[in-house]
């Protein structure tokens, strides 16, 4: 049980760090707002979050 806590802590760490590195900080607020609001079981931060992050990675296609 404490490896597969390790590795998925190791899995959400490198994804972060992937976001912030390829979309910055706004990116990074973007999964924040979705990972917070799929925690607290919040629609409304988790859709906030979604839309940022889809709008970061549909930007340079508008």
């Amino acid at each position: 049980m404490p490896a597969l806590a390790i590795l998925s802590a190791l899995f959400v760490v490198g994804l972060e760090q992937i976001v912030q590195v390829k979309y910055g900080a706004v990116g990074f607020i973007g999964l924040l707002l979705f990972s917070i609001g799929l925690k607290a079981k919040s629609p409304a931060l988790s859709s906030v979050g979604a839309v940022v992050l889809a709008m970061l990675v549909a930007g340079p296609v508008l």
